[in-house]
């Protein structure tokens, strides 16, 4: 366990990549395979379901750190991360564990889920008191599921085959599905991971989908595009779809559905399943899960999915309703059918095609969807036009259409691993957000680096237009991201300057600031006061040249849901 916290100390205070893959490489070249599989589990994104309520914890730590509860809580403000300011709190420990991280992990800490607050209270102390404070910071985190550290999994990935002498891509390709909660990291996962290339390795790969390929954004204006990207001709042009990115993988007889955050799925989409009986052993699709309009459907006016022009892509809140169900009853089912809107062939009977160009995979692709036959799995549609500005016409009708925008792919591209550029390229030519300028009416602390400071906000707009002769701020969305450090220092200060009332670690302040803030969706919503919900909302940029009479009102919001 200190090996592995003294590797995320080192990760957390260095922001160089190389220095990263250092400090990676040398501490999976001295771990023994057991630890360095669930060092690899946890730096992947790896997340174990929360092992300790948060409320017993804090309990826990105010009984013995000594601490007044007030005072605790008034600790976890300034430190702004539960897990060092209860290493923090605590008495420093004379006792230091030898026991690696698969111990840790597997005999003593996911034996606590589940057991009564008796229980944990004596158990927890004796556990901390084996450990210094960097191993005990870690330990917490693990238990509350918030383990983050400042690496990716191609980071990772690059670090392993580094150590073991291996190609990248092959160490990604074995990594695909190694952090799904349906894996338990192991020696025997692990060594996997490092073992040297064998010719029947790909017959053996069961239901593993492929890494994902992802696509850059594209900023540049349409008048760039001629010089940037060649002629539109060169490219094959479809829309890019608001759902759930999927592979359909078929082998051996059965059928796995995969997210792009690596999580199996299948069981998530029963209509799906049939799909085995019409696609053939060998294939992996790569394609989008969305919430699809059926042929006869009263909700809208009649549509042909095969027009490219006439999508019938539902909102990705209704998608959403699924989602975030655990029993998917018969009346979500009928009122949100999904179906694979697909867009690539990553294997065709049992070989990998991912190194064939773009052009030859959609020929086959659309092939192998005509063949299945299936209304639940449709090929994406290919957009034309004669020139870029001829597809950025076509482009402007993408919110009408329930669409992102559209994806650009070479049609010579290879289907690579991640966001790289070595085996060809796509390109996501996503349409402008929607915004609006709101007003900053509440503020709390960040976490990390942010810890200090009031960087996470909750915006309102006006719930009544500028002539009425009464109007409030109905707060409709919570944003951090957008603004520079200095910004934030700015908006800080200002923040304790106009705080009005505390509630908790949320201050409410006195508007007077107005933000442009930008989001990808809205829709309706009865579960906020505004009854709008917007998706990912950012903050685009200060509007200091605005008063908070002049900001937005819910009009605004109710027209955007036109």
């Amino acid at each position: 366990m200190k090996a592995f916290a003294e590797l995320y100390a080192e990760l957390d205070t260095t922001t160089s990549s190389n220095a990263k893959l250092a400090a990676m490489q040398h501490y999976f070249s001295q771990a023994a395979p057991q630890d360095a599989a669930w060092a690899v589990y946890f730096l992947s994104g790896g997340r174990p379901r929360q092992l300790v309520p948060v409320r017993v914890l804090r309990e826990l730590a105010v009984t013995f750190s000594g601490l007044q509860p007030w005072l605790f809580e008034e600790s976890y403000q300034a430190v702004g991360d539960l897990a060092e300011t209860i290493s923090l709190v605590l008495p420093e420990s004379p006792y230091r564990s030898t026991d690696g991280l698969a111990v840790w992990i597997e005999d003593k800490l996911l034996p606590l889920r589940g057991e009564p607050p008796e229980v944990l209270a004596e158990q927890l102390p004796s556990l901390w008191s084996q450990l210094d404070r960097t191993s005990l910071m870690l330990c917490i985190k693990l238990i509350t599921g918030s383990f983050r550290v400042g690496v990716s999994k191609l980071l990772v990935t690059r670090a392993l085959a580094a150590m073991a002498g291996l190609d990248s891509k092959r160490v990604a390709q074995r990594m695909v599905g190694y952090t799904d909660l349906s894996h338990r990291p192991s020696a025997a996962s692990y060594l996997k991971l490092i073992a040297a290339e064998s010719s029947d390795e790909h017959a053996q790969r069961g239901g593993q989908p492929y890494p994902f390929f992802l696509a850059h954004a594209m900023s540049q204006p349409v008048e760039q595009f001629e010089v940037l990207l060649g002629p539109a001709s060169q490219w094959l042009v479809e829309w890019k779809w608001d759902g759930i990115r999927a592979q359909v993988v078929k082998r051996d007889g059965r059928l796995w559905i995969w997210s792009r955050g690596e999580e199996l799925v299948t069981e998530r989409f029963p209509e799906l399943e049939h799909l085995v009986h019409g696609l053939p052993d060998g294939t992996v699709i790569d394609g989008e899960i969305v919430a699809w309009k059926t042929a006869g459907s009263d909700t809208e006016d009649a549509f042909d999915p095969t027009v490219p022009a006439t999508p019938a892509a539902q909102p990705f809140a209704l998608l959403q309703q699924r989602i975030g169900r655990k029993i998917l009853s018969k009346k979500i089912l009928d009122d949100v059918p999904v179906v694979v809107l697909a867009y690539d062939l990553l294997e065709w009977q049992g070989a990998d095609w991912r190194n064939r160009p773009q052009a030859t995979r959609r020929t086959q692709l659309e092939t192998v969807v005509a063949t299945c036959n299936s209304p639940a799995l449709l090929a994406s549609p290919i957009l034309t036009g004669e020139n870029w500005f001829d597809l950025a016409r076509q482009r402007e009708a993408s919110r009408r259409l329930g669409v992102e925008g559209m994806m650009l792919k070479a049609r010579d591209a290879l289907y690579g691993v991640g966001r790289t550029k070595d085996m060809g390229v796509w390109w996501k030519w996503k349409v402008d957000p929607f915004s609006v300028d709101a007003v900053l009416i509440y503020a709390q602390r960040g976490h990390g680096r942010r810890a200090s400071l009031y960087s996470d906000y909750t915006f309102a707009v006006w719930d009544a237009p500028p002539d009425a002769s009464e109007r409030n701020l109905v707060p409709f969305a919570k944003a951090y991201s957008g603004l520079t450090d200095e910004e934030i220092r700015q908006v800080d200060n200002i923040v304790r300057k106009t705080t009005v009332e505390k509630f908790g670690p949320v201050s409410s302040v006195k508007p007077s600031l107005v933000f442009e803030l930008g989001f990808e969706g809205i829709a309706r919503s009865k579960r906020h006061k505004s009854g709008i919900a917007v998706r990912f909302p950012r903050m685009l940029r200060w509007r200091q040249d605005k008063t908070v009479e002049e900001a937005d009102d819910l009009g605004t919001l109710q027209n955007l849901l036109s």
